[in-house]
């Protein structure tokens, strides 16, 4: 504006006690900082606010108590917003968006809040606090002036170490046969059990006429046999607070994903909760992305998920968002190695301090026979959708579904933790 010369004297006339709560409520403003009015009116409002009867209450309460009685009261307002009987119908951890809110109900709910607390409150409020508790722990730090407590030490980033190894914490994962966790899983393999089974029959394939003997016959394949999960259709959506038309629409990678990272962190012995907002890190190896073919063609009203259902990105972006993690979120698609290299890279982002824990692994469900078709055009598939590696017979690739997930922590934090270590990552090697 200076050196254009472009300058405008105005003479208004400013409520500073409405404007200058409302404008600092994100944030102090340097630009009003030196207005004597502005002072004023932000000394006037926090001595409003320390007046008000909630902020007693808070203060009369116990130190401990007070963030739980900020909860409840956040979770009777919420309710009152939404026009349900009581905070009952308002779980604490749920996301506001979840339960109904928008735009609208967002600053109805804000300027309840700017009421009895007797502060003001920036209109993005649920937005950035997200649930009743965060949002608690927020107006807590508000009425006393100090910053919400810190996270354990563990949640933080550390100073890098390239020497310190990894442990595995936590586990999980399906697989063929009804594996359905890790001791499943070594008890299948110590027994060598076959696997391999035939075409699922409730994903819509044309089981009459996908196969054909003939490697050559465009759109059929000549195997007819493969590892699936048979499961992969049933998913809780109602646990993770999402609708059945989104859940519809969502690739079945991301629903699995979803419940067996869920388990990683109850094989940890971990309460998922208490990590929202922690900088722990997901990298996710994908890479196959067929259900949007489905999706597309589907003649239920699913549009509006259909992007975030079955991008390549939303893979590790919702396991952030579902569970309040602030730290790196990364899918892999490097073909056949996208899990070992999702591994690799969460080891390295612990190394490196960029998380202190990395929730990492891979997932894979063919909803649609394509691969089987391509790789009988190509003649790289096993007749029989059995791989032999290492022998006189191989004949081919087979192919399978499965997810693995596992949670990564320092060796040291582990320890100090009480975590229960299952193994250790030294260097590129799993001992």
């Amino acid at each position: 504006a200076l050196a254009q010369g472009d300058s405008v004297l105005t003479v208004a006339d400013i409520d500073w006690v409405r404007f200058a709560q409302t404008f600092t409520a994100q944030r102090p403003s340097q630009l009003l900082v030196d207005i004597p009015q502005v002072a004023e009116a932000l000394e006037e409002g926090a001595r409003a606010g320390a007046d008000s009867p909630l902020c007693r209450q808070v203060e009369a309460a116990a130190p401990a108590q007070r963030r739980q009685v900020l909860s409840q009261h956040v979770r009777a307002l919420a309710a009152s917003v939404l026009g349900h009987a009581g905070p009952d119908a308002i779980t604490a951890t749920r996301p506001f968006n979840e339960m109904g809110f928008d735009s609208l109900t967002a600053v109805e709910l804000r300027n309840k809040l700017s009421s009895s607390i007797g502060l003001p409150l920036p209109t993005t409020l649920i937005f950035d606090y997200p649930t009743a508790d965060d949002l608690a722990g927020y107006l807590l730090s508000e009425i006393s002036g100090v910053e919400p407590g810190t996270a354990p030490t563990h949640l933080h980033a550390l100073p890098a170490d390239a020497g310190d190894p990894i442990a595995i914490v936590g586990m999980a994962c399906r697989f063929p046969g009804g594996v359905s966790n890790a001791d499943q899983l070594w008890e299948m393999v110590v027994a060598g059990t076959d696997t391999v089974g035939p075409f699922p029959t409730d994903r819509g394939w044309h089981l009459d006429t996908i196969y054909d003997s003939d490697p050559d016959r465009p759109g059929t394949s000549y195997v007819r046999e493969g590892g699936f999960l048979y499961d992969a259709t049933r998913f809780d959506a109602g646990f993770f607070g999402i609708s059945p038309r989104e859940a519809l629409a969502m690739d079945p990678q991301q629903r699995l994903l979803l419940e067996t990272a869920w388990e990683t962190f109850e094989n940890a012995g971990m309460d998922v909760g208490t990590l929202r907002g922690s900088n722990t890190g997901v990298y996710a190896g994908a890479t196959i992305f067929d259900y949007l073919s489905i999706v597309n063609h589907s003649s239920a009203d699913v549009e509006g998920y259909i992007g975030t259902g079955n991008m390549g990105c939303i893979v590790s972006g919702r396991l952030s968002y579902a569970m309040g993690f602030e730290g790196p979120a990364v899918t892999v698609d490097t073909g056949c190695s996208s899990s070992l290299v999702a591994l690799h890279m969460a080891v390295q982002a612990l190394r490196a301090g960029e998380c202190s824990l990395a929730l990492t692994g891979g997932v894979t469900v063919m909803a649609t026979p394509g691969g089987f078709v391509e790789f009988s055009r190509q003649r790289g598939i096993a007749k029989d959708g059995r791989c032999k590696p290492f022998a006189a017979a191989a004949d081919g690739t087979g192919w399978s579904e499965g997810v693995g997930v596992l949670l990564l922590e320092r060796l040291s934090d582990a320890r100090r933790n009480g975590h229960r270590v299952l193994a250790v990552v030294r260097g590129s090697a799993v001992n």
